[in-house]
């Protein structure tokens, strides 16, 4: 089982495929295993590099504080480790935001930037994005992971026929470590990069879902700030749209990194 070490703690990473490294990273309480819907497509034509970023997965969970800034520079020291940049980079959601970040600090990491239903900033903007982010916490710490994985899962799954998807996600969802999840989620809360957009140099395909509760109206709005971006919106699709919609999802990725 591979791991790269980073100061004292090890982080798991995979590879599948031959080819010019593609760097996935995950969202908020996900891991490297919520990709398997992307490996046999994406691997005929890249080398993938899947990572579990600290406190998630397979790697370490040291305590907290995180930081975005952290994140990045573990995914930028195991793609120095593995030789593998430049390097196209995916993420989706915290893993969007985390791209983000390793877009500005490592520019010359990145050859071309993916991201899937994300926001280059959380900073609260009214009461309700606070209430949001205390609710959260106290239902992990009143009730546990599972529960919240079960509300999630209905929320992203909406289908009868996706039953099996929520189940899967409530079972991974409920092994998450408290502690370490609180803090990947304080890591993003006030986070932001967006008055430094302008500054990203790969280009950038912005894939967002039509029902996403991140609004498109706020994907034009930052896509619009960065200089080679363009955004595509997958109509019947929700927050997990690789899981969701996965052969419409990979197959707008490929035509954007082959091109």
């Amino acid at each position: 089982m591979p791991y790269f070490e980073t100061g004292e703690i090890k982080i798991h990473y995979q590879i599948h495929g031959q080819g010019d490294p593609l760097l996935l990273i995950h969202g908020l309480g996900s891991s490297g295993r919520d990709w398997e819907m992307q490996l046999d497509s994406f691997s005929r034509h890249f080398q993938i590099v899947i990572i579990d970023l600290r406190g998630h997965g397979r790697s370490d969970k040291p305590p907290g504080p995180y930081s975005m800034p952290c994140f990045a520079a573990d995914a930028a020291g195991l793609l120095q480790a593995l030789n593998a940049s430049p390097t196209h980079v995916l993420g989706i959601s915290l893993g969007g935001m985390v791209a983000f970040q390793m877009a500005l600090d490592f520019p010359d990491l990145i050859r071309k930037l993916v991201i899937v239903n994300s926001v280059p900033d959380l900073v609260p903007r009214g009461i309700g994005d606070v209430l949001g982010f205390w609710q959260r916490l106290l239902i992990i710490r009143l009730l546990g992971m599972e529960k919240m994985g079960r509300a999630l899962a209905k929320r992203f799954f909406t289908e009868p026929e996706q039953e099996p998807l929520q189940e899967v996600f409530i079972k991974r969802w409920s092994e998450n470590h408290i502690p370490a999840y609180r803090a990947s989620l304080k890591a993003a809360y006030g986070w932001s990069v967006q008055d430094r957009l302008g500054e990203i140099s790969a280009p950038t395909l912005v894939v967002g879902a039509d029902g996403d509760y991140f609004p498109t109206q706020d994907k034009e709005a930052y896509t619009a700030l960065i200089p080679e971006a363009r955004l595509e919106v997958i109509e019947n699709s929700k927050h997990a749209l690789p899981v969701e919609r996965p052969e419409v999802f990979n197959q707008t990725v490929l035509r954007f990194l082959l091109t």
